[in-house]
């Protein structure tokens, strides 16, 4: 059976490794089967906390929504009733930052939203 010799693919198939491991610490940075282990790991938990971050984003959101909220005198469950039936369209991630940068125009659709509220329960 003829030798395999494979200097290039090998040679490649590590630098790729160790290129993608610049910057650990210890041997995982240059000992390539400690670093094919680290970058390996690495790369699964960047797959999961690519699908995390949406949910970790949109519950910060909603804490911050839900704080604007209570400030104005209305629940987080309550403000999105109102919106939806005033037909306003923010998404959380716009509310999120009106309640942080700008709590006037914040408390604005709040004063919407309760008033919405207000006409349901008369009735």
């Amino acid at each position: 059976m003829p030798r395999v010799k494979r200097g290039t693919k090998k040679r490649n198939r590590r630098t790729k490794i160790l290129k993608l491991a610049k910057g650990y610490w210890g041997a995982r940075n240059h000992n390539y089967r400690t670093a094919k282990e680290a970058v390996e790991r690495g790369l699964q938990y960047a797959y999961r906390d690519r699908r995390t971050r949406k949910r970790d984003f949109r519950r910060l959101w909603i804490t911050r929504i839900k704080a604007g909220s209570l400030i104005n005198g209305l629940s987080y469950s309550r403000l999105m009733y109102g919106l939806k039936a005033q037909q306003i369209e923010l998404d959380r991630k716009i509310l999120a930052d009106l309640a942080v940068s700008a709590p006037k125009t914040f408390s604005r659709i709040v004063q919407k939203a309760k008033s919405v509220i207000a006409e349901g329960t008369a009735s």
